[in-house]
């Protein structure tokens, strides 16, 4: 017989096995009445697998007849392993969604089950990260019949007479195997009397004989119904909820279910079943993972064995080292030390915001735009997982390295804008993971580095920068045009430009640039990922800070039918200083830092204001002072028009101080014009809005609600934003050269 990886199976392989074997043993559990129940028998088996969970199948805490197990108060029972009988509880029911999640809930025969005793000491076993296909070197653990048995599954009393099941294979050279053909002779057992059908239930009599925890599956395989094991494998009565091992890979795959009565195969749950896991699986007053709970008891395995193999923490050889001893010799250079490290620090990480991410990143790594295979990808664990292709072991590293880089980049990215210390304990995470990947990357060939790095992103905005070049004869400024896409951090991607010698005026640029926008929205906003609209930013000159490009329209798609809509409400729009380029001054982006840690933000309104020696033409010394001595958190605020006159000015100085954000609407009244009750329905508006803004990240979707509301009348007393203007110029991300002869960075 061959294993998965091409040798034949000796017994040098179940010698390696022992250790993996006994590990096993004592992560395998068996599931029972509540601690001093009288006469309790054992209902079935399941294996630890995180600290305080117990994974089953959900069969088995229902009584043959198909009514619930007898449990004490609160559906209390009894978990035995390591000589002792814990209490607990179930809490997640995979089998039985709550109705409220309707017919298309998942459904799976799993059960996850909490311990109650805190203090609860226990090994874990390993679960998969990728499906089983085709198993060739298995086993199927058992629980014990009562908390009477030592930690490897014996009777107190035979302990020093026989041993681990694991040594005793081990001296015999079988691994526990059962004979080809015939019946195991270990077995006690057979599923096939058990009165619920397709599942083993230990409802019936212990046998008298003496059982072990384990006996081998001669092969398997994998199809609708699950995985498969061989029909020649008699079970114990109280298998069912025990786990499948692979030998080959030392980890778990299945939850044994039961045997298939019209072929006679036996058959298991896959773990990666449990990637449908969700809060509607959540038993009735049971305490849960939150809200998302296979995220949590995912990151919670992964973190437990990295843990366990912290210098002076482990008490003995742990599942990692039971895993290195059967692939010792492979020549793997993403071996079980890189995949537990890796796991343990996607573990740190937030659960990534839509599946699709993870599919799309496993998809670009693979160089295939198809979803990567036709098992669901929930998180960066899972992801990881698809990436086992077979492939040579130089292959295979360099997969793993791009993944893990992908997925750096991107949870940095979901972030940097955000505030507080968890996004901040967030950045911190995925700088780590971006240094492992880093000391793994230095083997790859200079090619392979290049090609990697830097990482394929998501646009997040696309840029409209309209650039000043010469008056005409006639007095008319002329303008060259470009759209780049965003990536943040300054990185740009030019994708369309309008360079000439002469240049066009203003409203012919913005004509040529609104005839190709829409276009490239559509497919900025595709490249971003389902559902997503990019933002829109507008880079203007001095003189044209009144554009009103909220109330630009854009086609809708890219027919040449299509209508014409406003971008506005569909999309936040922000206005960009042209004036402000790679060079960042120290007094902007001071503002910009005293704006993201504000507390609040405050509008800070700007009119007219008496005084001698005014500074660079009309616009008064009070001015300037207001805005140089102005707090942290506060944002300008002007109801005159800045096309010319003191709004041009005011906004002039606003950009001087380093002011990165401001407001005003497009069409502002005059300075010849006093202020009216419209000005002051404006400032109270603007007041509102930033009071309870949640931080100046948030501005720019605020605003998109606002136009929103207004353009629709959705709401009484918006009307004044219909044509509100946000400056919102972020010294972190400036805008690129127009033209230069240096390559922009690339999302490449």
């Amino acid at each position: 017989m061959a294993t998965s990886q091409g040798r034949p199976a000796g017994s040098g392989d179940r010698a390696r096995y022992a250790q993996l074997l006994d590990h096993a043993g004592r992560t395998t559990v068996g599931l029972r009445a509540a601690p001093g129940a009288a006469g309790a028998r054992m209902w079935g088996s399941g294996v630890l697998i995180a600290p305080g969970w117990v994974l089953t199948c959900a069969h088995v805490l229902v009584a043959s007849d198909g009514r619930r197990r007898e449990t004490g108060p609160d559906g209390v029972f009894g978990v035995a392993f390591g000589g002792r009988v814990v209490p607990a509880r179930p809490a997640y029911d995979l089998s039985r969604p709550a109705p409220e999640a309707g017919p298309g809930a998942a459904r799976a025969d799993l059960a996850l089950v909490r311990l109650l005793d805190p203090e609860a000491g226990h090994p874990c076993a390993w679960l998969s990260d990728q499906p089983a296909t085709l198993l060739e070197d298995a086993y199927i653990f058992r629980g014990h019949d009562s908390g009477t048995h030592d930690s490897r599954g014996h009777d107190s009393g035979d302990r020093d007479r026989s041993g681990s099941a694991a040594g005793r294979a081990a001296d015999s050279g079988t691994g526990g195997r059962a004979d080809a053909g015939r019946p195991s002779s270990r077995a006690a057992g057979d599923m096939k009397g058990d009165r619920a059908a397709g599942h083993v239930h230990g409802d019936r009599a212990a046998p008298a004989a003496p059982v072990d925890t384990f006996i081998a599956v001669r092969f398997g395989a994998r199809d609708a119904r699950g995985l498969q094991f061989g029909s020649d494998v008699r079970v114990t009565p109280g298998a069912s909820g025990g786990p499948l091992i692979d030998c080959d890979r030392g980890e778990v795959v299945g939850i044994v279910k039961g045997r298939h009565q019209q072929d006679h195969v036996g058959l298991a749950v896959p773990v990666t079943a449990l990637r449908e896991l969700g809060p509607e699986h959540l038993v009735a007053g049971a305490e849960g993972l939150g809200p998302d709970p296979y995220h949590a008891l995912m990151s919670l395995h992964d973190r437990w064995h990295w843990a366990g193999q912290e210098l002076g923490r482990a008490t003995g050889p742990t599942w990692f080292d039971a895993q290195h001893a059967i692939m010792a010799g492979r020549g793997r250079l993403w071996g079980v030390q890189e995949r537990l490290q890796a796991l343990d620090l996607l573990a740190r990480l937030p659960a990534p915001r839509d599946p699709l991410i993870v599919e799309a990143a496993v998809g670009e790594v693979l160089e295939r735009g198809e979803r990567p295979a036709a098992w669901s990808l929930r998180t960066w664990r899972d992801g990881h997982g698809a990436l086992y292709q077979g492939s040579d072991p130089y292959t295979e590293l360099r997969t793993f390295v791009h993944y893990l880089r992908i997925v750096a980049q991107l949870t940095a990215d979901e972030v940097r804008d955000q505030p507080g210390e968890a996004a901040a304990a967030v950045r911190e995470q995925a700088v780590r993971l971006a240094e492992f990947v880093q000391a793994k990357a230095v083997v790859l060939q200079p090619q392979d580095r290049r090609r990697i790095g830097p990482v394929r992103r998501r646009p997040r905005s696309v840029l409209v920068e309209f650039e000043p070049l010469f008056y005409d004869e006639g007095g008319a400024e002329l303008f060259n045009w470009s759209v780049s896409e965003g990536y943040g951090q300054g990185q740009w991607l030019c994708v369309d430009v309008q360079e000439s010698a002469g240049g066009v005026p203003f409203e012919q640029a913005r004509e040529q640039v609104l005839h190709k926008l829409g276009g490239r929205l559509l497919r900025a906003d595709g490249a971003a990922g389902p559902g997503a609209r990019v933002r829109l930013e507008v880079a203007v000159p001095e003189g044209h800070w009144h554009i009103a490009a909220g109330q630009w329209e854009v086609a809708a798609s890219t027919r040449r039918t299509a209508r014409l809509r406003p971008v506005g409400p569909g999309r936040a729009v922000i206005l960009r200083d042209q004036g402000r380029r790679e060079q960042v001054d120290p007094a902007w982006l001071r503002r910009w830092q005293g704006l993201r840690t504000a507390p609040e933000l405050q509008a800070l309104r700007v009119r007219p204001g008496e005084g001698a020696g005014a500074r660079a033409g009309p616009c008064a010394e009070s001015v300037w002072r207001l805005l140089e001595r102005a707090g942290e958190g506060a944002l300008p605020a002007l109801c005159h028009t800045v096309a010319d006159g003191f709004g041009r000015d005011a906004v002039g100085v606003a950009l001087d101080t380093g002011f990165p954000a401001g407001l005003w609407p497009a069409r502002g009244h005059g300075e010849e014009q006093d202020c009216d009750a419209g000005c002051e329905e404006f400032h109270r508006g603007v007041r509102e809005l930033l009071q309870g803004s949640g931080g100046v990240a948030r501005l720019p979707e605020l605003v998109r609600q606002l136009r929103a509301k207004a353009a629709e009348a959705a709401e009484e007393g918006t009307h004044w934003a219909r044509d509100l203007v946000l400056l919102y110029d972020d010294p972190e991300d400036p805008i690129p050269p127009l033209f230069t002869d240096r390559p922009q960075l690339s999302p490449r």
